[in-house]
């Protein structure tokens, strides 16, 4: 038989040793320091290496979000040939490579092209064999200068515009009516050809 309505509980059992079942968070303030004694080790071990990877400045996806200016997962191949790096140099020196992204526009591309020169400037390869440097190490002054172990900065969303008046153009600029003959225009590109080449081909036909 089942029980209905908000009635007494027969046979309750509450004297559980419930003590050993329960998770408990007392070790919280400990682990915190063991969190951070570790990233102090990991910082030591690189050395002068930077603490984290490059990676490049990309946006956020959706209409919604789009506006904020993120870390993506890595430079594409189109971006690295820009600046001149090498896929296998790219991974030994601290910058990430995705060769899955593509440059959707020139001015996402040109932004991650300056980042990649600025890193560039500034990067110092200590050589292995200070008798023997590689080529693409760093050699004299260069590894005499002062060294910094935080990554570049992202750059602003946008650049800030100083208050002006309206022009004439941009109050008589239709942008919904523009944007719709585009449009339409790229939508019927490939029948106004078709048709055009009808055409021509109907009028040669009557010259004969």
């Amino acid at each position: 038989m089942g029980f209905a309505h908000n009635n007494v509980l027969h046979s309750n059992h509450f004297r559980k040793d419930w003590q050993r079942r329960v998770r408990t968070w007392f070790d919280q303030p400990g682990r915190k320091l063991r969190r951070r004694n570790a990233r102090k080790a990991k910082a030591a071990a690189l050395g002068v290496r930077p603490l984290t990877l490059l990676r490049p400045a990309v946006r956020a996806q959706t209409v919604r979000y789009n506006r904020k200016v993120r870390e993506g997962r890595g430079f594409t191949l189109a971006e690295l040939k820009e600046v001149g790096i090498n896929r296998k140099e790219a991974l030994g020196v601290g910058i990430v490579v995705d060769h899955r992204r593509r440059n959707l526009s020139e001015e996402g591309k040109k932004l991650n092209v300056e980042r990649l020169k600025a890193y560039k400037a500034k990067l110092i390869v200590f050589p292995r064999n200070a008798k023997k440097p590689k080529k693409g190490d760093s050699t004299g002054a260069d590894l005499e200068a002062e060294t910094t172990r935080t990554h570049l900065p992202l750059p602003a969303p946008y650049v800030h515009e100083a208050p002006r008046k309206i022009t004439d153009n941009e109050r008589s600029f239709e942008a919904f009516k523009t944007l719709r003959v585009a449009r339409a225009d790229a939508r019927y590109a490939g029948v106004r050809k078709i048709r055009a080449a009808k055409k021509e081909e109907e009028e040669a036909n009557k010259k004969k």
